[in-house]
C-alpha cells in the first residue's frame, strides 16, 4: 500500500481509481481496464486519483454556553 495524503494506508478501491468512472446507477464502476466492476473492487492496475475520493464528514461538535465554563 502507498502512503497517500498523510494516511498510512488507503485500501485500493475502483470508486477512486483513475481508470474508473462511477456508473449512473451509483452502485458500479465503469473501468477502462476491467469493464463493469463493483465499487470496492480493486485490480493490479489501480491508480489513485485524489479528486475522486470523498472524504469522511467531520464530526459535528456540541455547542457550549458560557455558563459551562464558569467556576
Amino acid at each position: 500500500m502507498k502512503k497517500l495524503l498523510n494516511k498510512k494506508e488507503i485500501s485500493p478501491s475502483c470508486s477512486y481509481c483513475a481508470h474508473g468512472k462511477l456508473s449512473p446507477d451509483g452502485e458500479t464502476v465503469l473501468c477502462k481496464k476491467k469493464g463493469v466492476v463493483e465499487k470496492d473492487f480493486a485490480c493490479r492496475k489501480f491508480q489513485y486519483d485524489v479528486l475522486k475520493r470523498q472524504p469522511k464528514r467531520p464530526i459535528e461538535l456540541e455547542s457550549y454556553n458560557p455558563e459551562d465554563f464558569k467556576l
